[in-house]
C-alpha cells in the first residue's frame, strides 16, 4: 500500500501560505519555515477554522478500512481535505462518504484520473460555501504505469467568507529530476484558475499545497540513512532534503510554512508493509520524506 499523513500530524508534502501569490523568486529568501501545528482541532482557542489536510499516495491500491482510519479521527474538523494519487479505479468519492457519513458531507472534487482531491466539511455546510472552482494541469508523463498521472488538481473556494486555495499535486520522480520538480511546480502556480483570473480579485487568504511532490534526501548513501532512522536520529537528514534546499534557494515554495518534521522518510518501503525496500535495488534506494 501507499503512505499517508495528515497536517495534524505535520505531514512533509503538504504546505501552506497565507497568499496565493506564492513561488516568485526576490532577492531576499524566506525558505520554508516550521510552524506549530495541532494535533487536534481545539475549539476552546480563538481559532476560527480548523482544517485538516491529509494526503496518500495509494500505489493503486485501496482497502476501506484504511480510508476509515485515514479520515475518522479527524472528524471534528470544520474542512477535511483528502489528496491523492495512483488512484486506483474505484469510486473513491463514495467510500470517502460513507466513512464520513456521519459527520461530514463532500462540498467539492476535482479529479484527473489517477490524481484527486475532495473537500468535506460539516453537515449542513453547504450554504457556507460560495464560489466554488475547480481546475487541473498536467504536466505530462504517467510514471510508466496506466492512468499513473503527473501534475495538479486543485479546488478554490470561499468558506464563512475566507478565500482558500487547495492543490494536491503529483511530481515527477527520481531524484535527478531535481529542476523539472521545481519547474513543475512553477507552471501548476502560474497556470492553475489562469481562466478565472480577474486583476482587480483579492488573492487567496489561504493557498494549501499537498501531496506527493517526489523530492529526495539526497548527499547520503543508502545504509548511513538507515542507520541514522533506525537509531531515531532522521532530524539530521532533513538538511539533505531537496525541498528545503530549493525552498532556501527561491526555486520553489519561498515563504510558505508547514509544521515540525517529526516523522521518517516514507520512501521507499516494501509493498504492504513498514519495512523500507529490501530487494535487490537496495543499493540505489534514495530516500525521501
Amino acid at each position: 500500500m501507499g503512505n499517508w499523513n495528515t497536517t495534524c500530524a505535520c505531514k512533509r508534502s503538504k504546505l501552506m501560505r497565507k497568499q496565493m501569490d506564492s513561488m516568485n523568486h526576490n532577492t531576499h529568501h524566506e525558505g520554508i519555515r516550521t510552524v506549530k501545528v495541532n494535533k487536534v482541532c481545539d475549539f476552546s482557542g480563538n481559532s476560527d477554522l480548523c482544517i485538516c489536510a491529509v494526503t496518500w499516495n495509494m500505489n493503486g491500491k485501496v482497502v476501506y478500512e484504511d480510508l476509515v482510519e485515514l479520515v475518522g479521527s479527524n472528524s471534528k474538523s470544520d474542512l477535511l481535505v483528502v489528496g491523492l494519487q495512483e488512484v486506483p479505479r474505484k469510486n473513491i468519492a463514495r467510500l470517502l462518504e460513507t466513512a464520513l457519513v456521519d459527520t461530514h458531507v463532500l462540498l467539492g472534487k476535482a479529479i484527473m484520473q489517477s490524481l484527486q482531491l475532495y473537500v468535506f466539511g460539516p453537515q449542513n455546510s453547504g450554504l457556507s460555501i460560495k464560489e466554488l472552482k475547480v481546475d487541473k494541469h498536467s504536466v505530462g508523463g504517467c510514471g510508466g504505469l496506466i492512468r499513473r498521472k503527473k501534475g495538479a488538481v486543485a479546488i478554490c473556494m470561499s468558506y464563512n467568507g475566507i478565500r482558500m486555495v487547495f492543490i494536491s499535486c503529483h511530481l515527477s520522480a527520481h531524484a535527478r529530476n531535481v529542476e523539472e520538480r521545481n519547474s513543475q511546480c512553477r507552471h501548476i502556480s502560474h497556470n492553475l484558475f489562469s481562466k478565472y483570473r480577474n486583476p482587480y480579485s483579492q488573492p487567496a487568504q489561504v493557498t494549501v499545497w499537498l501531496g506527493d511532490l517526489n523530492y529526495r534526501i539526497q548527499g547520503i548513501e543508502t545504509h548511513p540513512v538507515r542507520n541514522l532512522i533506525q537509531k531515531n536520529l532522521h532530524r539530521f537528514l532533513t538538511s539533505k532534503d531537496q525541498l528545503l534546499q530549493e525552498a532556501e534557494r527561491g526555486q520553489v515554495f519561498d515563504g510558505y510554512c508547514e509544521g515540525t518534521l517529526t516523522f521518517k522518510p516514507t520512501y521507499k518501503y516494501d509493498v504492504g508493509s513498514s519495512n523500507y525496500d529490501t530487494s535487490y535495488k537496495v543499493t540505489e534506494l534514495i530516500f525521501s520524506f
